[in-house]
């Protein structure tokens, strides 16, 4: 049996994601992989489908017709998860920005007792590797700005390296997610938050890509600027 499933969200990635699968499917622990591609035109897709032939019964792919968001993405894959009966489901970026070899840890804080086990580039200080002082500037005072908010105390609230127990995805309401981009990281905790569950930061090294383009826009910032406040509002109002 599979230690868990690792779903990565795809758009133009042939650079990254043959490399990505192949550092997954190493590992010591059973690992299946779900990627979930929004059509990419690079090819992504048809690359998976050939690495499916090599690793029979590892490896899965959603196509999805257009290019949706970042978190409709996940939630695609965190549903079908579920219903193939997965009790680990993990999210991973697939351009090496989160280090395959870090899986185990993750889960092994979820078999410890976490709910949510967070891959955390602050939780021990600033690990990040190859971004820009304004990007590290941005990324940890969001997650600053986050805390105050919301009240919860984690320390990398925009992390996008995670592992979910099985219950937790059944009890945060993937059905009423609202946001797509990183506010959807956001809000995936603060949910968890609310519902009492265990979030755990385990301490990683992050680094930037270094081939593909990243997904980052001015939108997606202002959605988790706007976003915290409307889910605290929510939180206050009993409606979240």
């Amino acid at each position: 049996m599979p230690k868990g499933l690792v779903v990565i969200p795809t758009y133009n990635e042939i650079e990254n994601i043959e490399n990505i699968i192949r550092a997954v499917m190493v590992l010591d622990d059973f690992f299946h992989v779900l990627i979930v591609d929004d059509n990419s035109p690079d090819g992504t897709a048809q690359k998976v489908l050939t690495l499916q032939q090599e690793y029979d019964g590892r490896i899965f792919v959603e196509i999805r017709q257009k290019k949706s968001g970042l978190g409709t993405a996940y939630v695609h894959g965190f549903k079908w998860a579920l219903s193939n009966q997965y009790n680990y489901i993990f999210e991973m970026d697939a351009d090496f920005s989160h280090n395959p070899a870090d899986l185990p840890r993750l889960l092994k804080a979820c078999e410890d007792g976490a709910d949510v086990a967070i891959g955390s580039r602050y939780s021990t200080g600033v690990n990040v590797v190859n971004w820009p002082l304004s990007r590290v500037l941005l990324s940890y005072f969001a997650s600053v700005y986050v805390r105050i908010i919301t009240g919860m105390k984690i320390h990398d609230a925009t992390a996008g390296f995670i592992c979910y127990k099985r219950n937790a995805l059944e009890n945060i309401g993937l059905d009423k997610i609202k946001f797509i981009g990183y506010a959807f990281q956001i809000e995936m905790k603060y949910r968890a938050f609310v519902k009492g569950l265990r979030l755990v930061e385990v301490p990683i090294i992050f680094t930037d890509r270094t081939k593909g383009q990243s997904k980052m826009s001015g939108s997606i910032i202002r959605e988790a600027i706007f976003g915290v406040i409307l889910l605290r509002i929510k939180k206050l109002l009993n409606t979240i």
